[in-house]
Parts: C-alpha cells; structure tokens; sequence
C-alpha cells in the first residue's frame, strides 16, 4: 500500500469523531481500553489509600530503617 494512502487513512481516523468509525478501527486493530487501575479498587482500598497519603502529607510515617530495627528486636535477629 503506498505511503500516501496510509498517511490519508491516519488523518481521516484523527479528524473523525464518528464513535462507529472509531470503534470499528480499534476493532480491526484488536486494540483494547486501557483500564486505570485506580477505577478497578475497591472503595475501602481507594479509602485507605488516600488516608496513606494523607498521612504521609502530615509527616505521619516510618522510615525504612526504623522498621528494620524494629523487625530485627521483635524477631530476635
């Protein structure tokens, strides 16, 4: 196929807004939705998140060695 055709084709699919055009397009292409992970957590997931972030927004937080330290006491390391 020349090259002039393929450009043609790109421009025709960015102008269009026809929804049918588009959904066939992405069909022959077998290209999927990309999901945001965010929209597949459940609310109580979302919830504890936003309270880590907060959180950690506040300076409310562990560092790395300090949990290690504390491992290594508990456990008798």
């Amino acid at each position: 196929m020349d090259i002039a055709v393929k450009y043609r084709i790109i421009s025709e699919i960015i102008n269009t807004n026809d929804e049918g055009v588009l959904n066939a397009v992405k069909s022959l292409l077998n290209i999927e939705d990309e999901v945001d992970f965010w929209e597949e957590l459940s609310a109580e997931d979302r919830a504890a998140i936003d309270e880590g972030l907060e959180q950690l927004g506040k300076g409310q937080h562990l560092s790395h060695e300090s949990v290690r330290e504390e491992i290594k006491n508990r456990f008798s390391f």
